[in-house]
């Protein structure tokens, strides 16, 4: 069953007032007993750059994942402008990280998103302390300098080679994709969905590490799916479709990459690009997983019934043949002649 967790009355009354405008600088924002808590908050003693190392860091536990609510000092027409940070720490257990993983989208939309500017994630205290903030502004303002996979994909975007094959000489080959390595819970996941123990696997790119992790495997049913794509980041979901087509009762394994336009960054729109098809190469190769359908989605609002239907299936088109003139009734005429004015058959002397 499909876990949803509740928001707490303290917690929703609290974030009501921080968005009109009380005197709050952070809120943390925990689970406990599958509910959306609060956890500590602060007022502002300084200015938001000089209270954040002190208020924030304290709050980061090395081995429990958080959200926290960090606000600026910055306003836009709804009020103050607030960070949204997602803490998870590499020592906590995976099935916390799953947890927060999939509850994230759910605490922004509490909040609202209208004053969130900014969204950072962090597994260690450097990558969202205020140096690594800093950092973060700073990347999104100007190019970065480029990791090793940032480096192999523009080398994959600008340079195409042509490769010979057997005596075709017409068909231009271009470079390999990306691979980043699967983490282990992703292979287990992978070899379960194989096995038929479970039904839906959904993926994540951790583009600091280059690794593949595992978001969640919750059961999903097909009016499940709109719900499981979330709106502001890119994911590869492996779904296993049950259905009838044409009397028979088939479980078709279709592969949905779902990118939300333009509200992700250029970095991660390319790199999941890249990763996608030696992802699938991987799965269909050392899982024997054979995927009926692929399809790259914007949103989950388009993962209807229909529309997988119609992509595992696709309708066929009659294909209208030219108009033919008749043939003859069969053994009642001759061989077509050539009529030369004046002369024999077939140009032959009779």
């Amino acid at each position: 069953m499909f876990l949803v967790l509740v928001v707490t009355d303290e917690l929703r009354e609290f974030l009501v007032r921080a968005r009109s405008g009380a005197a709050i600088r952070v809120i943390q924002v925990l689970i406990r007993d599958e509910q959306l808590v609060l956890g500590a908050y602060r007022e502002p003693a300084q200015s938001w750059d000089r209270d954040y190392d002190n208020f924030l860091l304290p709050l980061l536990d090395e081995e429990e994942p958080c959200y926290i609510l960090y606000r600026l000092d910055s306003q836009n027409a709804q009020g103050y402008e607030w960070l949204f940070i997602s803490w998870s720490p590499d020592q906590s257990p995976v099935r916390l990280k799953m947890l927060y993983a999939a509850t994230r989208a759910t605490v922004k939309k509490e909040f609202g998103g209208g004053q969130v500017k900014d969204e950072m994630f962090g597994s260690v205290k450097e990558d969202i302390c205020l140096q690594g903030y800093e950092r973060h502004e700073s990347s999104c303002c100007a190019p970065a300098p480029l990791t090793a996979a940032e480096k192999e994909l523009q080398q994959i975007r600008l340079t195409e080679v042509n490769v010979e094959m057997g005596v075709d000489m017409s068909k231009p080959q271009t470079m390999q994709g990306l691979a980043f390595p699967l983490q282990d819970a992703a292979k287990r996941a992978l070899q379960q969905l194989t096995d038929r123990r479970i039904n839906y696997i959904q993926l994540r790119l951790d583009t600091e590490k280059e690794t593949i992790d595992l978001v969640h495997t919750n059961p999903t049913e097909t009016h499940d799916l709109p719900r499981r794509v979330p709106s502001d980041t890119p994911r590869y979901h492996f779904f296993l479709y049950k259905h009838s087509h044409e009397g028979e009762y088939l479980e078709s394994v279709v592969f949905i990459y779902s990118m939300p336009g333009y509200s992700c960054s250029v970095k991660e729109r390319m790199l999941y690009s890249s990763c996608k098809s030696r992802l699938l190469e991987e799965v269909e190769r050392d899982y024997r997983l054979v995927v009926a359908k692929k399809m790259e989605i914007d949103s989950g609002e388009e993962l209807t019934e229909e529309f997988l239907y119609d992509e595992v299936h696709p309708k066929q088109h009659a294909f209208k043949q030219a108009f033919a003139k008749p043939r003859g009734p069969a053994g009642k005429r001759g061989n077509k002649r050539l009529i030369r004015g004046g002369g024999g058959e077939n140009g032959q002397k009779s």
